[in-house]
């Protein structure tokens, strides 16, 4: 099956194409190039929209406006070709690529989004009140930003180049297992938005 993996919802962009596990292309960038990833992908593999059968997509926990963006494209894709989709959550993708390790994405407001200890809740938590085991290793964009934070708490944060630290699409099409209409995913909010309508 031909997957079309992408994920926007923290600061970098991951899309990949995935045929039965095997990666045939991967691009970073940034959400508002997700198109034109997704097309660039399909051109270096000698593949047209029509051949992709599924999407596996990214909701987050995330930037609420990059994490619409990838919605969005899903959807519509998802629609105009007549394929199935299933959302991954952000934060599973993260882990699977780090075998053992905290995925801490960056929540903004001086936050971040983890696993809950019970491995089901998702939290918002201040860096300097995360509740792990000393000598955990952290991933992921929110650990690079508050890596002194994380460090003074005993926790191992990998160099700032190290993959760990972004999702790969791949696992996105890995863990994907509900499909089901593009319209109906739902993005993990762990919070209200900052905007709030006007009475």
């Amino acid at each position: 099956m031909v997957t079309l993996a992408f994920d926007t919802a923290t600061d970098v962009a991951v899309s990949a194409l995935v045929v039965d596990g095997v990666v045939l292309g991967e691009r970073t960038s940034v959400a508002r190039t997700v198109l034109v990833d997704i097309d660039g992908l399909l051109v270096e593999a000698g593949l047209a929209p029509r051949d992709i059968e599924a999407l596996a997509v990214g909701i987050g926990p995330g930037s609420f406006t990059s994490t619409r963006i990838g919605l969005a494209v899903a959807r519509g894709l998802g629609v105009a070709l007549g394929v199935p989709a299933a959302g991954v959550s952000t934060l599973d993708a993260l882990a699977a690529g780090a075998d053992g390790a905290t995925p801490v994405i960056d929540a903004r407001r001086g936050e971040v989004f983890v696993q809950g200890l019970d491995g089901n809740a998702i939290e918002v938590v201040r860096p300097d009140e995360l509740e792990r085991v000393a000598g955990t290793v952290c991933v992921g964009d929110g650990a690079v930003k508050h890596r002194v934070l994380l460090e003074a708490r005993a926790l191992v944060v990998p160099a700032d180049d190290d993959p760990r630290h972004r999702p790969r699409a791949l696992f996105h099409a890995l863990l994907a297992k509900e499909f089901g209409p593009a319209g109906r995913l739902e993005p993990i909010y762990v919070r209200a938005p900052d905007a709030v309508p006007r009475p």
